[in-house]
């Protein structure tokens, strides 16, 4: 008899001014994939895939829920330019870098969101986007992120916290539940089925925030 696969794992950030947020799936083995979800009316859009790790506690979401931050290590990068580990932003749910800040280790990176377009990268003050990701229409600060963290309000889920509703929300096997009283539990998402499916990031994902 064959062993099940593992379930993904799952982060999620809230924007702030938007029902939308951003799960992160961790799985299958070295995979991410990236989820925006509509928590107005609990509808999941499928994003990017990537091989490699993205440390979701030092992802952001705009207050808007437009655009991504995100920190990314994958050591197939490292004798590129774009090193082994960057920080970037990008419409959510995909990852094409409308600004990108090669990083080159796991110490620093990621950043979170002032504004709708202003960022605070956790980074050296100064350090300079890669020159074919310069992020026009952004404004950058230097003074260090907050890291994103589970409420840790419900016993046994990986994550757990209070959407914008403040419905309490948490993940376990794969699965997003809401969990509406002491007794009752929904599921609202599982992604124990998804499988890698890389794909190029629609134009509207590549558009410039100057047009």
């Amino acid at each position: 008899m064959s062993t099940p696969a593992p379930s993904p794992r799952l982060f999620v950030i809230f924007a702030k001014d938007a029902h939308v947020a951003a799960i992160f799936a961790r799985g299958p083995t070295n995979w991410f994939h990236v989820i925006r979800w509509d928590t107005r009316n609990d509808t999941f859009e499928s994003g990017a895939w990537i091989r490699g790790r993205i440390y979701p506690e030092r992802c952001d979401l705009s207050p808007d829920g437009e655009l991504l931050v995100y920190f990314v290590h994958n050591g197939r990068r490292s004798r590129t330019s774009y090193t082994s580990a960057w920080t970037g932003v990008s419409r959510l749910p995909w990852l094409y870098a409308l600004g990108l800040w090669p990083q080159g280790d796991t110490w620093g990176g990621g950043g979170n969101f002032k504004t709708n377009r202003k960022i605070s990268l956790s980074a050296a003050k100064g350090t300079p986007p890669h020159p074919e990701h310069i992020p026009h229409g952004l404004e950058v600060v230097y003074e260090g992120s907050i890291r994103k963290a589970s409420s840790n309000e419900v016993a046994g889920a990986e994550w757990s916290g209070q959407d914008q509703e403040k419905r309490l929300i948490f993940t376990a096997n794969g699965k997003v539940y809401w969990q509406r009283d002491e007794k009752t539990v929904q599921v609202l998402a599982d992604f124990n089925d998804d499988k890698p499916n890389p794909c190029e990031a629609p134009e509207w994902a590549k558009r410039s925030l100057v047009d």
